[in-house]
């Protein structure tokens, strides 16, 4: 197993313009190999260090725990698809998890069988990708962009998160390209690779883990291999599904008071040290 976790202590340039400062420290969950055990022990070993339980569907925020999606549609798994839509929604009240895509939506679908399965769009997909957890995948459709935002679960995305961490199962990473970036309450991180595996049906892991007074993550970027799905696949051209998200418990995020609240704060301390000054005299 290729298995790693380190802590980075480098600066990282910000990928947003309301996000200036940048992060400067967390620790990396990296995992790739032929089959799903050989990721297993990095994708526990991640789970342990967002905390238990697995709060599911409970109303948030809690104080421990965190949350997973897997796709699958509960017990007994589902097989059959679903039409890509976006913004996804499925999960943003029960779980606090929203995604987007500049395509033409997301989809959960097994690779083969079932109503709107993978292969569908392309027969190779049948011996490319494997699910981590059966039956489903989760993939973009269009675009090989997914963004991911955070809310307290319950109050069906109206109220914003952010969490500890964050990681994500990828099926068949060939090449160079797939990668996961993150926004903070602290600043940004550039994208962080996925590590890669040659050969089909093959299972990579990213997860990242901020420390205390790292702030939260309050959104990521999941760019999955070289082009959206269609093409065949070719030693140039890189196509990459995904499965299993886990991230920490959405905690919501402080808020602070706009430019015009400041202000009239600072005029009523002015007046009031004012009042003081007069009163003394």
């Amino acid at each position: 197993m290729t298995s790693m976790m380190r802590s980075v202590g480098c600066a990282f340039f910000a990928l947003s313009l309301f996000l200036p400062t940048t992060v400067s420290a967390f620790t990396i969950f990296s995992d790739s190999g032929a089959n799903i055990v050989s990721v297993s022990d990095t994708v526990d070993a991640f789970r342990a260090a967002l905390g238990n339980p697995n709060n599911g569907n409970a109303p948030g925020p809690l104080a421990v725990g965190r949350r997973e999606i897997n796709w699958d549609g509960g017990g007994p798994p589902v097989i059959d698809g679903t039409a890509p839509v976006t913004p996804f929604t499925v999960f943003q009240n029960t779980r606090g998890a929203t995604f987007t895509t500049p395509g033409a939506g997301l989809t959960q679908a097994a690779a083969t069988g079932g109503l709107l399965s993978l292969d569908l769009i392309n027969p190779q997909y049948a011996a490319l990708f494997a699910p981590f957890s059966p039956n489903r995948l989760f993939a973009p459709i269009g675009s090989n962009i997914t963004d991911g935002f955070f809310s307290v679960p319950g109050t069906g995305g109206t109220v914003p998160a952010g969490v500890s961490g964050f990681g994500a199962v990828f099926s068949d990473v060939d090449l160079a390209g797939t990668s996961i970036a993150f926004n903070t309450t602290m600043g940004a991180i550039a994208p962080l690779p996925v590590a890669t595996f040659t050969g089909n049906q093959t299972f990579s892991f990213l997860g990242l883990l901020l420390g205390p007074g790292e702030g939260l993550i309050t959104n990521v970027r999941i760019i999955t291999g070289t082009t959206a799905l269609g093409p065949s696949e070719t030693p140039q051209t890189d196509l990459v599904v995904m499965d299993d998200f886990l991230y920490g418990e959405p905690q919501a995020l402080a808020v602070v008071p706009e430019p015009g609240s400041l202000t009239l704060v600072s005029l009523a301390l002015a007046g009031l040290g004012f009042t003081r000054r007069r009163k003394q005299h």
